[in-house]
C-alpha cells in the first residue's frame, strides 16, 4: 500500500522530544525563567506511584493535569517547529503524552468519556496543526517496545506499547493508511534470540494501525543494517548512520551504496528518515571538526565501542555534517544529539548551503 506524493517538499531534519528555550538577546534568562520555559514548551509525566498514593479522586485530577499541559505543550511544540524555515519542520513527539496509558491501574481513568473527548479533540487540534503547518512527525517508543522476546510478559507490553503509540498517532489523524504524511512510529528489533524471525511473526499481533505506522531501526550492537534489511518487505527501515558507524567498527556508508536503495524501497514511495549523531564532545577532545571520525584510530588509541556511542551535545564535527547533508538527498533526518533543537538548528545552518546543490533521489514526503 502506498500513498500519494504530497506538494510538500523534502528534505527535513528536526529534533526528539524536548525543545529547549534559546536565550534572549543579550542572555540575560536567569535560571527560573529557562526552568519555566522549558515547562512550558515540552510534556511531563507522572509515575504510577505516586498516583497510587492518591485517592481516586486526586488521582485523576492528577493525571487530568498531567495530559491537559501535555496536549497544550504538544501544540506549542508543533507550532515552534512550524513558524522554522521548511527544512527544520520535523519532530518527534515525546512518548508520555499520556502516561501510565496502558497500565492496568490507570487505563481505567482515561475510559472516562469526558476525558477521553477532551483527549481525542486536543491530539486532533496537534495533527491539524502540523499538517497544516508542513511539520513531519514520529515517535519513538522506548526501549521495551519490542516485538522479539522469548518473555510473554515482554511481548505483551511491547505490543501494549507499539499499540498505543499507533493510538495517538491515530487520534492525531494520522490513522488512514501507509505512514501518512511520513507519520512513523520507530522501534528496534528486540533480543538477538529469538530475533528477526520472531519480529517478523509478532508484528501480525499488533493492530493494522501499527503495522501501517511501524518502522525498524538498526542498531550498533545485535542487529545491523543488513539484519534489519530482512526486514524490509514488511516495515520501512530507519538507517541509524552512528549505529551504523559503530556496528561497522567505522563505516560510513554512502548514499549510493545498493543497500540505500533497499531501505528507500522499504518505505513504499513515502520519503525515508534516517538518525543522526556523532561521538561526545568530551570523549573526543581536541579532535579536528573538519575531519571525519576515524573508528580503528580512535579505538587502537584505547576507546571503547561504548565510548564513542554515546551522542553528542551538539553536531559538533563539520566534516560528519557535510556527509549527514549527502544522506539528505534521499531521507529526513532526526538529530539525537543531547541539545535537541539546538543541535538540529545548529546542523541546518551548516547543511543549508550545501542542499542547494542536492536534488532529491526519491519522491517527495507523501501523504494520504
Amino acid at each position: 500500500m502506498t500513498s500519494a506524493p504530497s506538494s510538500a517538499p523534502g528534505p527535513r531534519l528536526g529534533f526528539c522530544c524536548k525543545l529547549i528555550p534559546e536565550d534572549p538577546p543579550g542572555g540575560h534568562k536567569t535560571l527560573k525563567a529557562a526552568k519555566d520555559a522549558a515547562m512550558v514548551m515540552n510534556v511531563t509525566t507522572v509515575t504510577i506511584a505516586h498516583l497510587r498514593r492518591l485517592d481516586p479522586a486526586a488521582a485523576r485530577e492528577k493525571l487530568t493535569a498531567v495530559v491537559t499541559h501535555n496536549l497544550a505543550a504538544m501544540e506549542r511544540q508543533v507550532a515552534w517547529v512550524a513558524a522554522r524555515p521548511p527544512l527544520e519542520r520535523l519532530l518527534r513527539l515525546a512518548s508520555s503524552i499520556l502516561p501510565g496509558y496502558t497500565h492496568p491501574e490507570v487505563c481505567g481513568l482515561y475510559a472516562d468519556p469526558d476525558f477521553r473527548r477532551a483527549i481525542e479533540a486536543g491530539l486532533a487540534t496537534v495533527g491539524e496543526a502540523a499538517r497544516a503547518g508542513g511539520v513531519r512527525l514520529s515517535m519513538h517508543p522506548g526501549p521495551f517496545c519490542i516485538l522479539a522476546s522469548r518473555n510473554p510478559a515482554a511481548l505483551e507490553n511491547g505490543i501494549a506499547e507499539l499499540d498505543y503509540h499507533a493510538e495517538v498517532m491515530e487520534m492525531m489523524g494520522y490513522g488512514g493508511g501507509w505512514h501518512p504524511h511520513g507519520a512513523h512510529v520507530n522501534i528496534h528489533v528486540g533480543a538477538r534470540d529469538p530475533g528477526v524471525d520472531a519480529f517478523r511473526e509478532n508484528l501480525d499481533k499488533v493492530s493494522q494501525v501499527a503495522r501501517d505506522l511501524v518502522t525498524v531501526e538498526n542498531d550498533e550492537s545485535a542487529f545491523g543494517l543488513d539484519e534489519v534489511l530482512r526486514l524490509a518487505d514488511r516495515v520501512p527501515v530507519v538507517l541509524d548512520l552512528h549505529h551504523h558507524w559503530i556496528h561497522s567498527r567505522g563505516g560510513y556508508i554512502a548514499p549510493d551504496d545498493p543497500r540505500i536503495a533497499r531501505v528507500i524501497e522499504s518505505w513504499r514511495g513515502v520519503r525515508p528518515v534516517g538518525h543522526v549523531s556523532v561521538s561526545r564532545e568530551d570523549v573526543l577532545p581536541g579532535h579536528d571538526p573538519d575531519a571525519l571520525p576515524d573508528f580503528a584510530a580512535l579505538t587502537e588509541a584505547g576507546l571503547k565501542g561504548r565510548d564513542l556511542a554515546a551522542h553528542s551535545d551538539m553536531m559538533w564535527n563539520r566534516a560528519f555534517n557535510d556527509y549527514t547533508a549527502r544522506h539528505l538527498a534521499w531521507c529526513d533526518i532526526e538529530v539525537e544529539a543531547k541539545f535537541k533543537n539546538l543541535a538540529s538548528t545548529g546542523l541546518a545552518l551548516h547543511v543549508g548551503p550545501v542542499l542547494s546543490g542536492i536534488a532529491p533521489a526519491v519522491p517527495p514526503l507523501a501523504a494520504e
